[in-house]
């Protein structure tokens, strides 16, 4: 009998013993595991500026990274990035770090989101790698929750043509109706809606386009796949009707703010209607829209209107829908592109004078005052 009682009291203390082991200092919290990876060979992404840290975006997650996690890059060559978000998506602001697992990269990637390339600014060479550690767990997690948002290209499940291709007629300010109209691409159909926005183009009366998002050498490879059907938009670009810009997102870089306003000062020397788009009508076109918009004298509130329709359109978030996400998608995406416009973070937006800062920033860009006054005689009369 004592000899039982012996053996049970030696289980309790072997089992006290194990689950001690499993947790820290038997204070009952799981040790956190380390989640660091070492030695990841760099590759150069010249196109964004961006460097592949050469790890699947899913092996590095079973290392026990999350998105919205702070981590610490380290290069081999000394060069250091301490506390990036780690996001599925370019949610920092223009200029700021990230390292990103963007859907559909083959490899995690460091970058300098619409900045300097980082592979020059870190000074890399191919015989390089790199360290990466989890900073804090979950700093960035409410930006990724809100940011981390898709839409469909099933045209059925939107409730009319005009949502779908997020196309519209700007009316804030003092522009005119019918002047100038956004929209996503109406020649790139990798979202399934080009067609659709050529009809609404054509309905619209469209006589000039500013193509945010291509070149020549881009628009003619989507005129030769098969199946192109965007008849209008190819009648406007044989007519020299089309004028392909090509910007990145880099809003705060000189060559995207002097293709900017050339690419306003052509516009302006053509006949309207205009419409301006990018690849969905969203960023490249948000910032023109609100530059003009604020040109043309809209208000913070109107401009802030307009540009969550798009928000509205793609993901139905509005105001009523999901305050939360909209109050992050407006202070982290829209707020910073006004303030780049304007150049003054200390400005009151609310009650600012926000066609004074669209001016000088055109000019400054490199439109005469005579270009400037002829763009907004186009948009106001």
């Amino acid at each position: 009998m004592m000899k039982n009682k012996t053996l049970r009291i030696l289980s309790l203390l072997l089992t006290a013993v194990f689950i001690c082991g499993a947790f820290s200092a038997c204070g009952g919290k799981q040790k956190e595991p380390s989640r660091s990876v070492s030695g990841l060979a760099v590759i150069h992404e010249p196109e964004f500026g961006g460097v592949y840290l050469k790890m699947t975006i899913d092996e590095f997650n079973a290392e026990g990274f999350e998105y919205g996690d702070s981590v610490n890059v380290s290069f081999s060559n000394g060069y250091k990035m301490d506390d990036l978000p780690y996001y599925n998506g370019y949610y920092t602001l223009t200029g700021d770090p990230l390292l990103i697992a963007y859907p559909g990269y083959d490899y995690i990637k460091a970058a300098i989101n619409n900045g300097d390339d980082l592979w020059t600014v870190a000074g890399l060479s191919e015989t390089d790698t790199a360290d990466i550690t989890v900073a804090e767990q979950g700093k960035y997690a409410e930006i990724q929750n809100a940011r981390d948002i898709h839409y469909e290209d099933d045209r059925t499940l939107f409730p009319s043509d005009e949502v779908f291709a997020n196309f519209r007629n700007i009316t804030v300010g003092n522009i005119k109706e019918g002047v100038v109209y956004r929209s996503a691409s109406p020649c790139d159909n990798q979202h399934n809606r080009a067609t659709y926005v050529d009809a609404l183009i054509s309905d619209a009366g469209v006589k000039c386009i500013l193509d945010l998002a291509d070149n020549d050498e881009k628009i003619k490879g989507y005129i030769s796949k098969d199946g192109f059907a965007c008849p209008y938009f190819l009648s406007l670009y044989e007519a020299g009707d089309v004028i392909p810009l090509a910007l990145n997102m880099n809003y705060g870089s000189d060559e995207f703010r002097s293709k900017v306003a050339s690419g306003l000062a052509e516009m302006a020397e053509k006949d309207g209607p205009y419409l301006i788009h990018c690849t969905e009508g969203k960023d490249r076109t948000g910032f023109v829209c609100m530059l003009i918009e604020a040109l043309a004298g809209a208000s913070y509130q109107e401009i802030v209107d307009d540009y969550m329709i798009t928000y509205d359109n793609y993901y139905k978030i509005t105001w009523e829908s999901d305050q939360e996400r909209y109050d992050v998608i407006v202070r982290s995406v829209l707020v910073p592109m006004i303030r780049s416009m304007a150049g003054d973070d200390s400005l009151d937006l609310r009650e600012a004078d926000l066609s004074v800062y669209a001016e000088a920033f055109l000019k400054d860009a490199g439109m005469s005052s005579e270009q400037v006054e002829a763009l907004k005689a186009k948009l106001v009369g």
